[in-house]
């Protein structure tokens, strides 16, 4: 009876651990790593091959997005969540493996141009399909035999619509352990979907610690923040444009948007026109529709009972083919966007960037966190221009930002929980390095249990919690994350240059004014970047 901590150890995204129990290996979250890592991330200890069971906690593609790669590599296995969650992972596995495909043509056409390796993407769409035919669908509350001695159950976590934190009962040898895995836990309350429940009390805990180092604060009134910068916005005959992602924030806004609708809010054009692009949050936006009252809250519950879509309201456009999104841009009434993906930096939200981020009547708001590095990022913290399909836009539009939304559970919540739940020994993962470290040490001082924050490879016994093994700790130092994304700049430059010198070719015998424009704007650039020898 043993767990090995995998992905999201001293990390945030990847989640994955490896759970061995009553002669069986179960992997809990098989997660994509986004964004770079300050530690290095075990190779799976056991093939895919080897896997019985996948148990899933979310939806979310840093939680799911690895299932469809363990497939290409022979994971025959039955994977567990809930039933909200298997739908939502259906549409969201399939938008990864697009997105993954569109990478892959476009770095392919790069490293052609180049005389670059070719890229291929983690999976096809065959491995994604296959992963869905195995998804098993569940309810909260609901005991689920994986073998003899062994029991998982689904218990709300209220982060997102199916969100679920997994207890395992596993009897073994004549002794008995319960874990609980945390998944991540929400905020409540939040638009939609209920609150994250009380845990059960088990012997051991996995808990995240997104938000494990800081506090949400007071809560803000989001219907009337949103309402006024909508108002503001329309009245100066501009555009509100809202990067958000698809799962999870899209549905709640269309909830707060009905809201001000219904109330009348926006006085300078109650009946506002809302357009929702993305394929991928209007697919999402149907699941929220859908048969799934079992995963609602009370408020969302009596809007249906009375016959009202929560998130459906008079002047709401969806938008899913490319000329519909294109169409948008076409209309001068002021209106509101929201579009994909969330930090702006893929996706069609550029593209409403692109026609609106010049214009000073124009706002874009942003509801959610902006990782650093990230296209959103950059606008936040003042950019006065940025780059968009390789021509620079300047920033006139306002910027803004809805403060408090978050949906994971700070830290007095997350403490709240544990000391529900009363384990007697805590594992903490899913948190930036230094806040997995920190919250441990918070769950020893303030509760008096025993916490430990697992590097990737770590190996527990569940018997008493201690080390089975200790792996190596392989840090990835700042030299070498600076160095790394130096090399990544400086690549993208390289192959710059040896585009620039294809164009050049393209346009011989060109008009004589034209190339000498040309030429001017090269040998500007010229003079602006080039490094004179100190000895001159």
């Amino acid at each position: 009876m043993q767990i090995t901590f995998i992905g999201a150890a001293h990390s945030v995204t990847g989640s994955c651990t490896l759970l061995e129990a009553c002669g069986k290996r179960i992997l809990i979250d098989c997660g994509l790593e986004q964004g770079p890592n300050m530690f290095e991330t075990c190779e799976m200890p056991v093939a895919s091959t080897q896997i019985d069971a996948v148990v899933l906690t979310h939806a979310h593609i840093d939680h799911s997005g690895k299932i469809p790669f363990m497939v290409a590599g022979g994971l025959r296995a039955p994977i567990y969540a809930t039933e909200a969650t298997r739908r939502l992972a259906t549409i969201m596995l399939r938008d990864s493996q697009h997105v993954q495909a569109f990478e892959a043509k476009w770095r392919n056409r790069k490293a052609k141009r180049a005389g670059g390796e070719e890229y291929k993407p983690l999976y096809t769409a065959a491995d994604v399909e296959q992963a869905i035919d195995m998804f098993e669908g569940y309810a909260y509350g609901e005991e689920i035999t994986l073998t003899e001695g062994l029991t998982i159950t689904f218990v709300d976590a209220g982060h997102l619509l199916g969100s679920a934190s997994v207890l395992f009962c596993i009897t073994e040898e004549g002794r008995t352990r319960r874990i609980l895995f945390s998944g991540d836990l929400g905020n409540p309350p939040r638009p939609l979907i209920r609150a994250t429940a009380t845990p059960p009390k088990v012997d051991f805990a996995v808990i995240e610690s997104t938000y494990g180092d800081r506090l949400h604060g007071e809560r803000i009134d989001f219907v009337a923040q949103l309402a006024s910068v909508i108002d503001q916005t329309l009245s100066r005959g501009g555009n509100v444009v809202i990067p958000s992602f698809a799962v999870g924030r899209t549905q709640e806004l269309l909830y707060l948007l009905r809201i001000i609708k219904e109330r009348g809010l926006v006085r300078t054009n109650p009946n506002f026109p809302v357009y929702l692009d993305s394929p991928l949050a209007v697919e999402a936006t149907e699941v929220y529709s859908g048969d799934l009252e079992d995963y609602l809250n009370e408020d969302a519950l009596a809007l249906l009972r009375a016959g009202v879509n929560p998130i459906g309201f008079g002047g709401l456009h969806l938008s899913v083919t490319e000329q519909q999104s294109r169409a948008i841009n076409d209309n001068p009434t002021p209106k509101v966007i929201i579009s994909a993906a969330g930090m702006c930096d893929a996706g069609r939200i550029r593209h409403h960037l692109k026609h609106n981020l010049w214009r000073k009547e124009s706002t874009i708001l942003f509801v959610g966190y902006q990782t650093e590095g990230t296209m959103g990022r950059k606008l936040l913290d003042g950019a006065k221009y940025v780059e968009i399909f390789g021509e620079e836009i300047a920033v006139k539009a306002q910027i803004a930002t809805i403060q408090g939304i978050s949906c994971h559970a700070d830290r007095d919540k997350l403490l709240a929980w544990l000391a529900a739940a009363a384990p007697v020994k805590v594992f903490v993962n899913h948190g930036e390095a230094a806040v997995t470290d920190a919250f441990a040490k918070t769950v020893k001082d303030r509760l008096d249990i025993d916490a430990v924050a697992p590097y990737s490879g770590d190996t527990f016994d569940l018997y008493d919690g201690s080390y089975i093994r200790k792996a190596p700790v392989k840090e990835v130092s700042k030299k070498v994350l600076a160095h790394r994304r130096a090399l990544a700049v400086f690549e993208a430059l390289r192959l710059a240059g040896k585009r620039l010198m294809a164009v050049i070719e393209q346009n011989r015998g060109g008009s004589n004014k034209e190339l000498g424009r040309f030429a001017n704007q090269i040998n500007a650039l010229c003079d602006k970047y080039e490094r004179k020898d100190d000895s001159e």
